[in-house]
């Protein structure tokens, strides 16, 4: 994990990064499509304008953060497209003025949080630099969207090791929230950074490894890719059998994304 104080810079930068994607966008173009099924450009930044007054709320108010979550998880299938779709009703301005000023207050909030301090979330509770890096990974995935929307291809930074990092801390949740039992064994990832360098994360004696290029792990953390249209190399059956469902988000089982043509048969050894 980073410290703090380059953790919340790197959250600002990719919140900017994906701010400049879309700052000179004209009206029609926050209707375009994305690749999530019934999401617009504007839904996906009114999503994490929603996570981010969340966040914010779970710092500042943990009561009515637990009351407002309450009411969200009793309607697991339906309370996150809501609250995307209550933001993308707003103009285009008013939605991305209140991203703006809803993440910089959270980020002020998270830097002067006390130290051991822990915050309720959808899943775990978490400390500031937790809720941070979920929030970077947050608006990476949500930005990968919207570039992919705008046929815009993203140089990969530094920044992914947050994603990669909460992407294999989130392994057990990811086993739990589908009724499964996590395995007692931890798991290795060693990742090829934009960069060139190796990120190696858990024991080097693990008998379960995924190693590929980091931006594929991520892609497929945060569901925006299926596994078969990933560099991704499992070692292991349960490192394999993770890869098809692993998510970095809390919430819900997602649902990811589905292959490329051929992509499957092809990682199953039936096309060539």
């Amino acid at each position: 994990m980073s410290d703090p104080v380059t953790l919340l810079d790197d959250l600002s930068a990719e919140s900017g990064e994906v701010d400049s994607l879309v700052a000179e966008l004209s009206p029609e173009r926050w209707a375009a499509p994305t690749p999530a099924a019934g999401w617009t450009i504007a839904h996906q930044i009114a999503h994490l304008a929603w996570t981010d007054r969340a966040a914010l709320l779970a710092a500042t108010d943990p009561e009515a953060f637990a009351a407002e979550a309450a009411e969200a998880l009793a309607s697991p299938g339906t309370f996150v497209d809501e609250g995307a779709e209550k933001g993308a009703a707003l103009p285009p301005a008013e939605l991305l003025a209140g991203w703006r000023d809803g993440r910089e207050r959270l980020l002020r909030v998270l830097r002067e949080a006390p130290p051991g301090a822990r915050f309720p979330w959808y899943g775990p509770a978490m400390s500031a630099a937790s809720l941070a890096t979920a929030r970077l990974m947050e608006t990476w995935a949500h930005g990968q969207d919207v570039a992919d929307a705008l046929g815009v291809v993203r140089v990969p930074t530094a920044r992914l090791r947050h994603v990669a990092w909460i992407g294999l801390r989130a392994r057990d949740y990811a086993y739990l929230v589908r009724g499964l039992t996590p395995p007692a064994e931890p798991f290795r990832l060693e990742l090829v950074a934009p960069g060139g360098e190796t990120w190696a994360y858990g024991p080097e004696d693990a008998t379960q490894v995924v190693s590929g290029p980091a931006l594929d792990f991520c892609l497929l953390v945060t569901q925006r890719v299926h596994h078969a249209d990933t560099a991704l190399v499992p070692l292991g059956a349960e490192a394999a059998r993770w890869l098809t469902f692993a998510q970095a988000f809390a919430g819900p089982a997602g649902q990811g994304r589905p292959p490329k043509d051929g992509a499957q048969e092809r990682a199953e050894g039936g096309a060539a």
